[in-house]
């Protein structure tokens, strides 16, 4: 009976979770994945004889995006930052502030693969019954050093937006949004009138376009001079 105790006190510690007892209602069209609740060490407490350790729950998963260059190709290698803003301190029960406090909110830049795409590996607090996370999402963070050290590299459209990342662990509600983002346009077509000359640049030409003024002119054979003679006169 003891040792059955034991086991189970080992198994509390380790704070793994069945992922079957996460209760998920994804509202957020697959940006969010991978979702289990861990147990970690939060602070601890020190008492006259001993000292006890202050367990809190964590919601882990990956928030998943595609890089793709103008044409929606994907791109490999490109790196997604996720920064969040400032630890909540209001709950005392959760975040203790002082030296022993080992709560943080913890994310892990994702890199595009083959596929374009990319994730972002995440472990957040669960205050309250919930996760109430807001950040910036930061496309390809120092793409101007690589461009100074390397001569070429990938320039984001979009240099970061912000996100808020919601979860309620009761009923399960799970809620990403990203912030305003811009849309790209070009003009197209000839035009009349005043919609002629519409602003806005034409998307960029990659090398397997080219101008159609650098396509070879087709050769024509070469023709006699003596052959133009004679059918003049109809031979």
């Amino acid at each position: 009976m003891k040792k059955n105790k034991i086991i189970f006190l080992l198994f509390f510690l380790s704070g793994c979770f069945s992922s079957s007892n996460i209760k998920v209602v994804d509202f957020t069209d697959g940006r969010v994945s991978d979702l289990a609740l861990t147990k970690k060490v939060i602070g601890k407490k020190n008492f006259l004889f001993f000292t006890t350790t202050k367990l809190g729950i964590f919601l882990e998963g990956s928030i998943a995006g595609v890089v793709t260059d103008y044409y929606g190709n994907p791109i490999e290698g490109v790196t997604v930052k996720a920064v969040s803003d400032v630890v909540k301190k209001e709950d005392e029960n959760i975040i203790e502030e002082n030296a022993n406090s080992m709560i943080s909110l913890n994310f892990t830049p994702g890199v595009s693969d083959t596929m374009g795409i990319y994730k972002i590996r995440f472990s957040l607090p669960v205050i309250d019954n919930e996760v109430d996370v807001r950040g910036r999402l930061v496309y390809n963070p120092g793409w101007e050093q690589q461009k100074n050290n390397l001569g070429k590299t990938y320039e984001p459209q979009i240099k970061e937006s912000p996100f808020r990342l919601y979860y309620n662990l009761e009923n399960g509600f799970l809620a990403f949004a990203e912030g305003v983002r811009s849309v790209v346009v070009a003009p197209v077509g000839e035009g009349i009138g005043k919609m002629k000359t519409l602003p806005g640049q034409k998307p960029p030409q990659t090398k397997e376009e080219k101008p159609k003024t650098e396509e070879k002119k087709e050769e024509k054979p070469a023709t006699n001079n003596e052959d133009d003679i004679f059918k003049a006169f109809g031979f």
